[in-house]
């Protein structure tokens, strides 16, 4: 990959349901390319909340992400990967509250992204007591495969296991002229 600081940075949103490797991946995907990863804001967000998270916490969670996906972009080397976005947040708020903040929706529509890594299912699932839904992961995997077809940005699922999952996270990747 090129080392010199390009004016405009491409940024790589990894989405899908809870333990399907979004981190992993993020993380894999950063060390890969030599740039940087934007974590998860929810995580350590709710790892501080003393009380069960309401509806109104993903608006506050929303702002989280946009802050650090801004804060991190500055030191990115001509690629951004987000471990999660916007799109995360909006489908968990409908899933669990039948509906979305306006604000999380006009960010949605107005923050730009390059490609959508949405990771399938087919990882085992791991306790954790952020994580809610064990068993409805087919149903809420369908749910951002709908996201993903209704909005403009290029997607691609990503399967498989272990250096197959990246291979193919990779292979997206470079379908938009980012190169190692």
């Amino acid at each position: 990959m090129n080392l010199k600081r390009p004016s405009v940075v491409k940024k790589v949103a990894v989405v899908g349901p809870e333990c399907t490797g979004k981190s992993e991946l993020s993380q894999f995907l950063a060390l890969h390319y030599d740039t940087s990863w934007v974590p998860e804001y929810a995580r350590g967000y709710l790892e501080n909340l003393v009380r069960p998270y309401e509806q109104h916490d993903l608006l506050t969670i929303a702002h989280g992400q946009i802050r650090l996906e801004d804060k991190y972009e500055k030191d990115c080397r001509g690629l951004m990967i987000c471990d999660t976005n916007l799109y995360v947040i909006k489908v968990w708020s409908e899933y669990k509250f039948g509906n979305c903040h306006p604000d999380i929706l006009h960010n949605i529509a107005t923050r730009k992204y390059d490609l959508y890594l949405l990771t399938y299912i087919d990882l085992p699932w791991v306790e954790d007591p952020q994580r809610e839904h064990p068993h409805k992961r087919e149903e809420l995997y369908n749910i951002y495969l709908n996201e993903m077809k209704n909005q403009p940005v290029p997607y691609a699922e990503i399967k498989g296991l272990g250096e197959q999952r990246h291979l193919n996270a990779i292979q997206a990747i470079e379908k938009l002229g980012i190169e190692r």
